[in-house]
């Protein structure tokens, strides 16, 4: 067994999941602004430790991925976050992207770009404790996107971000995320989740990315928030396996899925509903960001006081994601 391969099967193996706390600046600060907490570096370092010193965090959740400014804050006891996930036993990753740039000559569509001294940066944070990363590319589903141009500007990038990562001895976790977002049926998303998945792995063969040192972190088959009909929850647990096993290689270690703006207990019920279906090659987990996170700072609103409920909130959403393991 590889390095990276060991690595991929701990993040997705014995029920645990994988949290994301990788939320830009802008984004976390914003989230903080909305439950009426200022949006400073201390205060985002603070919502951080909250959530990284949760009590047995460690038994449902095997990796956190961080943004770069947490990456090299420290908690209150001088440790940094790094070195106090693999106090507890869980795997620091990062998330290496710069984010989604409007795509030239495609409207309404965009590229995710981070490729500019990736390799130089893989290495400082291999170097700081770093065993896995992340790379998130969007594709919307509208009236007349996807386009070609954009699944393949966005996966191409996403396979050379894959084969950096490895080659500099991370595990990259590879998210092609179809959004939620627009008025499609669930029968849209599995024609462009299945098209992005096959287009996906054709990039990563051309790359050499080695399929059993990934984990793949795709979006579940579900109707667009907007959509006049609304599937069951058996019907989206049937169609994201089905397009699974049509699209993804046994060879893949597994399957971590986004929430994608998922309601907590509905992404909860999704996961929990696959685990039912027939047998799988890979492991089918989670790594959830909003849906695990949300409601730890919707308890917590910066109020010190409110950190054993906010924390209490964390758990119990992690342990339940673990049990529908």
């Amino acid at each position: 067994m590889s390095a990276l391969n060991k690595i991929a099967r701990t993040l997705v193996s014995n029920r645990r999941g994988i949290l994301a706390a990788d939320e830009s600046i802008g984004t976390m600060s914003a989230r903080l602004e909305k439950v009426g907490v200022e949006p400073t570096a201390e205060n985002r370092r603070v919502y951080r430790e909250l959530i990284v010193t949760t009590p047995r965090l460690a038994e449902s959740i095997s990796g956190v991925i961080l943004a770069d400014e947490t990456f090299h804050q420290k908690l209150s006891n001088g440790r940094t976050f790094p070195e106090h996930l693999e106090d507890i036993g869980i795997l620091a990753g990062i998330k290496v992207d710069t984010g989604a740039k409007p795509l030239a000559g495609a409207p309404d569509e965009k590229i995710t770009e981070g490729l500019d001294g990736l390799r130089e940066r893989v290495a400082e944070y291999v170097r700081l404790g770093a065993t896995f990363a992340k790379w998130r590319a969007v594709i919307t589903i509208g009236d007349n996107t996807p386009s070609p141009r954009a699944v393949r500007a966005n996966l191409h990038a996403l396979a050379r971000y894959a084969g950096l990562c490895q080659e500099g001895g991370l595990v990259p976790i590879v998210e092609p995320e179809v959004l939620m977002d627009g008025a499609h049926s669930l029968e849209r998303c599995r024609q462009v989740s299945t098209a992005v998945l096959t287009s996906l792995f054709e990039e990563l063969d051309l790359m050499q990315v080695e399929l059993d040192g990934i984990v793949l972190k795709p979006n579940m088959v579900v109707a667009g928030t907007g959509g006049a009909e609304q599937p069951t929850v058996a019907d989206v647990a049937r169609a994201t396996v089905e397009t699974l096993r049509e699209t993804v290689p046994a060879s893949v270690p597994g399957i971590a899925f986004l929430s994608g703006g998922q309601h907590p207990e509905v992404a909860t019920q999704h996961l929990g509903a696959m685990q039912n279906l027939d047998p799988l090659p890979w492991e089918l987990t989670y790594s959830f960001g909003r849906a695990l996170v949300g409601p730890a700072l919707e308890a917590w609103r910066g109020d010190e006081s409110k950190w054993g409920a906010a924390q209490d909130a964390l758990s119990e959403h992690a342990v339940a994601n673990a049990a529908a393991r």
